[in-house]
Formats: C-alpha cells, sequence, structure tokens
C-alpha cells in the first residue's frame, strides 16, 4: 500500500516548503492549545506540541501524518507568534544585534510507529533601528510568525548569518522529516 502524507498544519509556509520538495501531500488539521508547561524547555515544548497536533488528526489506515511547531529562543526567552504589534516590536527589539535559536519539533505518525524529533538553527540578526522595527512591523509579516519575523520574506535583510537548516527558520526542516519519511519506507 502507497503511504499518503498529511500534513497537519495551516502554516502556508511549510505547505510551500513540502511542494518545492517534490514531497506529494494533503492537509488536515485541528486546533490544540499551544501552552507551554512549568519548567518545560523550548526543545520539549515543540515536539511535545507536535506530538499533540499529530495525535489529533484523524488518520487512514496508510496515511503518515506529519506535524510540527516552531518557536524562537534568544536568551532564554521563548518567542512564538506575537500577539499584536506592540509584542511584535517587543520581540524585534530582543532580537536586534544579538544571535538567537530557532527551534522546529517535528512529529511522523504512521499507524503505531511515531517519531519525535526537533531542529535547532541559529541565526544572527544585525542591529535594528527603531525606524526599521516600526516599519517592518508596520508592514504585517511578522504577525503569524515565531519570534515576529520571516527570515524568506521582509526579515531576510535582517540575517547576518545562519548556522543550520534555513528552512528550519522558515517553519520546517524538510532534510530532517525527508529522512524520517525514508525510515517509514516513504520516498518523497
Amino acid at each position: 500500500m502507497i503511504s499518503m502524507l498529511v500534513l497537519a498544519s495551516k502554516s502556508p509556509r511549510r505547505r510551500e516548503i513540502l511542494r518545492e520538495a517534490g514531497i506529494p501531500f494533503t492537509i488536515r488539521t485541528v486546533e490544540i492549545p499551544e501552552i507551554r508547561r512549568q519548567g518545560e524547555d523550548a526543545g520539549e515544548y515543540v515536539r511535545r506540541l507536535a506530538r499533540e497536533k499529530a495525535h489529533a488528526v484523524p488518520a487512514a489506515a496508510g496515511e503518515v501524518i506529519l506535524a510540527a511547531d516552531t518557536v524562537v529562543v534568544v536568551d532564554g526567552e521563548i518567542l512564538e507568534k506575537p500577539a499584536g504589534n506592540a509584542d511584535a516590536a517587543r520581540m524585534l527589539r530582543r532580537l536586534s544585534g544579538r544571535r538567537h535559536a530557532v527551534l522546529t519539533g517535528i512529529c511522523l505518525r504512521k499507524g503505531d510507529a511515531v517519531i519525535s524529533d526537533c531542529a535547532t538553527t541559529m541565526v544572527a540578526f544585525a542591529r535594528l533601528s527603531e525606524e526599521e522595527i516600526a516599519a517592518y512591523v508596520s508592514s504585517g509579516e511578522p504577525a503569524d510568525k515565531a519570534g515576529a519575523y520571516g527570515i524568506q520574506g521582509l526579515a531576510s535583510k535582517f540575517v547576518e548569518a545562519l548556522e543550520g537548516c534555513y528552512f528550519n527558520v522558515v517553519g520546517l526542516p524538510v532534510s530532517l522529516v525527508y529522512k524520517h519519511l525514508r525510515s517509514l519506507g516513504i520516498d518523497g
């Protein structure tokens, strides 16, 4: 039986990454609360959310469910999606002139087989002026992105260096996903 990949995400960026990589998929999502538990570190948090999403989506025989969750960590603070423009500006001030980590937890579920993993990419941001922060926030781009920026968009000019998977920063470490799909016997 040929397996079908089901992406358990509404993210247009994750869809685009899979499409560009030539990995066929369908989309099926459910809402789960994204609340960090007391004492839970960033890696545990994104892996747990990915697992919860993967288990919440119903799967037919032969389907592989893929779920993911991404956060940004700067100086020990976990930055998720901003609550509004003021929060986005606060996050960008925290990232300005600093290195930060982007963590994406993934979970693949096929029948009883579950693979959970996490990718980390280090990103160095240029120092940003208040005018640059205000202009970027007013673009609307930070609204639905962990850490209030999209590396693939207007914020690309703020990135001075990157160590690790670029696609992880966009929202899906596609090479890690592909490695695990192959271990499940699926060639994208």
